[in-house]
């Protein structure tokens, strides 16, 4: 799950104004505008956030700290819908073309709010408050704002920080041979390896075959560049890099290497080439 605050702040309300997300501080974002109002700010933080993290698979959780942002999109939006975008008085709903922005950008998406108090200490919650803050500044000087190094893409190394660092066995076991006991290594020399160990691998390889792992997020973030065998293949050999690390040498027709790790689940791909 990605955990991430959101927030608005707006100088004079209305007036110069800045939002910002935060997961941490390699990963956040901001920007706003030179005149709007703090629900402006706060709703759009939000909807960047959303945008921002449309490429992943993962649920999100947003801390907020507007009762109006989180009311809005979780229980007054229905309503305002069926009514074509006014409230129960008739009235046309503020903000509307944000509200049908977030509309689209909630779709289809694993979302969740949780309300936070506002300047009371909550270290996610300050930190995106800050950021909104200074773009509201940067605005009111005639600046740019610090846009932030944004979210990145999902690669094995941005997974472990965003995804709560979650370990390897904790990952999806997509790429385990399916035996509860995975055989431990012994000592090899290049090229060797023992009956057992060998026919797990032809397993594995067989699994990943047919290519669906290959579809999977987990699965690209670690090999983007190479797709299951599919075809002719054969295991040229198997080779001990260390404790639990093989590489596999196959032929498939061209050469191509491997590296597993073993978990206690069993083994997944770690690199290809």
């Amino acid at each position: 799950m990605i955990i991430a605050a959101a927030d608005g702040s707006s100088l004079s309300n209305p007036g110069p104004a800045g939002w910002a997300w935060y997961v941490s501080d390699d990963i956040w974002a901001s920007g706003g505008w030179e005149h709007g109002t703090n629900n402006m700010a706060e709703l759009m933080a939000v909807l960047d956030l959303l945008q921002s993290t449309a490429h992943t698979p993962e649920p999100l959780r947003i801390l907020c700290d507007s009762q109006y942002v989180i009311n809005s999109l979780t229980k007054w939006m229905p309503g305002w819908k069926r009514r074509g975008w006014k409230k129960g008085d008739g009235k046309p709903v503020l903000n509307v073309e944000l509200m049908k922005e977030l509309d689209a950008a909630l779709a289809g998406r694993a979302v969740e709010f949780e309300w936070v108090k506002g300047h009371a200490g909550h270290a996610m919650n300050e930190a995106a408050d800050a950021r909104a803050r200074a773009a509201a500044e940067a605005f009111q000087r005639g600046d740019e704002p610090d846009a932030g190094p944004g979210f990145p893409s999902a690669t094995a190394a941005a997974r472990d920080q965003l995804f709560e660092r979650r370990s390897i066995e904790e990952e999806p076991d997509l790429f385990s041979v399916g035996d509860p006991d995975p055989e431990p290594l012994a000592a090899s020399t290049p090229g060797s390896a023992s009956p057992r160990l060998k026919a797990q691998f032809v397993r594995l390889l067989d699994q990943l075959g047919d290519g669906t792992a290959g579809r999977h997020p987990a699965f690209a973030a670690r090999t983007a560049s190479w797709a299951p065998p599919s075809g002719e293949w054969r295991i040229l050999g198997i080779d001990q890099l260390g404790d639990d690390v093989v590489v596999v040498r196959l032929e498939t027709p061209e050469p191509l290497l491997l590296v597993w790790q073993r978990v206690p689940a069993g083994w997944q791909l770690r690199f290809a080439a």
